[in-house]
């Protein structure tokens, strides 16, 4: 069935279709997840007549933005519908269309307009010999990776927010400095002082986009590194040195093993720097901050870091790992930290874990392999 037809072909029709396609096909993905609590709410009548409103906005919306030959599908009941990107091309191919995320932005944006409910999208590229029974694993693909673009985008978008406030201090302070031709030795010195500290606080920002950036959690396991965690550790310790000065808190740091882990070195110390100053930030004025090695577990090494802060609740536990978000303890963090950390250890084969820690603040917790 082709785009221009105003109804879209059931989803079996259009995985054979894909089925006996001569190579893998793109597929761009919409739902409507809101449509079964209208169900709920409303009743099944009032859910059945947004659901064609949206079939209408949506073949409207695919006529205007694909081409001809490209198929729609969408399952009476269903909440999501489909479009295979099929229609050939000079070369006698399948390829998308110039911007597949365009096509999909212009899609949604009818389909929210018709029905004023989120609209969730995604892409895949869906394999003839997978597509042959259901689509519904290549549904399923398509949107967790729009899932994850959509908390990338947030990502970017909280990092362009965080940086703007060092930034602006920064220019402050050094208009002051060249402004100000009577400004004392000693304020000078605390001015260029904060300059530097806001300047490292960008640096940080920034790897840590780059790092996002970087991995990829859809790729192959990463290569195989090898780094010493008495180095990792005593070069974080001297990173976050001055940060814990001004808010005259502690580092103790535990006697490092001579002790080689299966992790890029550069990676353990973000890893390692983020958590030390995570808890230097959110412990007590004047406290200490305490790492510890653990070598019991044969095959794993743990490293914990524990501030003796207001700590975290259990609820957050779980929830200051994701991007932009925040413990409700700590309102004023960029969300971006342990976000960083999560990602840089999963993708190493280790893991961090977040617990209550003896000193009464928050226990984190690294493992990763022996090298």
């Amino acid at each position: 069935m082709r785009a221009e037809k105003t109804r879209p072909a059931p989803s079996d029709a259009l995985a054979r279709r894909i089925a006996a396609a001569p190579s893998a096909v793109p597929l761009l993905a919409l739902r409507l997840p809101a449509l079964e609590r209208v169900a709920w709410r409303r009743g099944r009548r009032a859910a059945r007549a947004l659901e064609r409103r949206a079939v209408a906005a949506f073949s409207r919306a695919a006529r205007e933005v694909l081409r001809a030959g490209d198929l729609l599908a969408h399952d009476d009941g269903s909440d999501v519908f489909l479009a295979a990107l099929v229609a050939p091309t000079r070369d006698g191919g399948a390829a998308a269309p110039v911007d597949a995320r365009s096509a999909l932005a212009r899609i949604a944006a009818a389909l929210e307009s018709e029905t004023r409910l989120d609209v969730l999208t995604g892409w895949s590229v869906a394999d003839p010999a997978r597509a042959a029974g259901s689509l519904d694993d290549v549904v399923d693909e398509a949107m967790l990776r729009g899932a994850r673009e959509r908390e990338r985008y947030a990502f970017f978008s909280a990092l362009g927010h965080e940086l703007r406030t060092p930034l602006s201090s920064i220019r402050g302070y050094l208009e002051t400095l060249l402004d100000e031709r009577d400004v004392d030795a000693e304020t000078r010195q605390r001015f260029v002082r904060t300059a530097y500290d806001e300047s490292l606080r960008m640096t940080r920002l920034l790897e840590g986009m780059f790092e996002i950036s970087l991995l990829d959690l859809r790729a192959g396991p990463a290569e195989r590194a090898c780094a010493s965690l008495r180095q990792a550790l005593t070069t974080a310790r001297e990173a976050c040195a001055a940060n814990a000065a001004v808010s005259e808190v502690s580092i103790h740091l535990a006697a490092a093993p001579a002790v080689d882990v299966a992790i890029d070195g550069d990676r353990l110390t973000l890893v390692l720097i983020n958590l030390i100053d995570n808890a230097v930030k959110h412990g007590r004025r004047g406290g200490r901050v305490v790492v510890g090695v653990d070598l019991d577990e044969p095959r794993f090494v743990r490293v914990n870091v524990d501030d003796d802060g207001a700590g975290i609740a259990a609820l957050d536990r779980e929830r200051v790992f994701a991007l932009g978000e925040r413990a409700t303890t700590a309102p004023n963090g960029t969300g971006l930290g342990l976000a960083i950390v999560r990602l840089i250890l999963e993708r190493s084969g280790g893991r961090v874990e977040l617990t209550h820690s003896p000193l009464g603040g928050a226990r984190f917790i690294v493992s990763v392999a022996r090298a």
